[in-house]
């Protein structure tokens, strides 16, 4: 099992909340695109808080609205290796420098963990002494929590840091 690399961070100066994802999908990963697997509910989600259509856009524009409304993405893990996409095949991860975060993003003013694998580095955003938040997974394999719950948690977060 080869060593994957993941993607580079989305983060601009204007960033308030950076939402970080475990490890990018296979399907990620090929395309080179955060979010790529087109059942993922990230960019759905974006689009009903929004009231725009991220999905329909090309990427590189989808990159550029969520920059200038200061969002972030990122994920907690830079490699690994992991047969498949399912975060519980993840092997041998290297932790991205998360604590970085504040230098990168001056005006942050949140993190947002998407999923439960990007939530066990907690103890370490935590660390970086501003609010913390845990999401439901964006991933169709959580497939428990409705489209419209997913976007209810996301959109408390959101509204929290003028984001929605």
């Amino acid at each position: 099992m080869s060593r994957l690399q993941g993607l580079a961070p989305v983060i601009g100066r204007r960033t308030r909340l950076v939402v970080l994802g475990s490890f990018p999908s296979v399907a990620s990963l090929q395309a080179r695109q955060y979010y790529g697997h087109p059942r993922n509910h990230f960019w759905p989600i974006l689009s009903a808080l929004w009231g725009i259509d991220l999905v329909a856009m090309e990427y590189a524009r989808r990159i550029a609205e969520v920059k200038a409304r200061g969002l972030g993405i990122w994920d907690v893990y830079a490699a690994c290796r992991r047969e498949g996409s399912l975060d519980s095949a993840i092997e041998d991860p290297e932790l991205n420098d998360l604590a970085s975060l504040r230098r990168r993003a001056p005006g942050l003013r949140a993190l947002a963990h998407n999923g439960g694998e990007s939530a066990r580095t907690m103890k370490i955003t935590r660390s970086l002494g501003l609010p913390v938040y845990r999401l439901p997974s964006t991933s169709p394999a959580n497939a428990s929590w409705s489209f419209e719950r997913k976007l209810a948690s996301w959109r408390t977060v959101f509204e929290s840091v003028d984001l929605a």
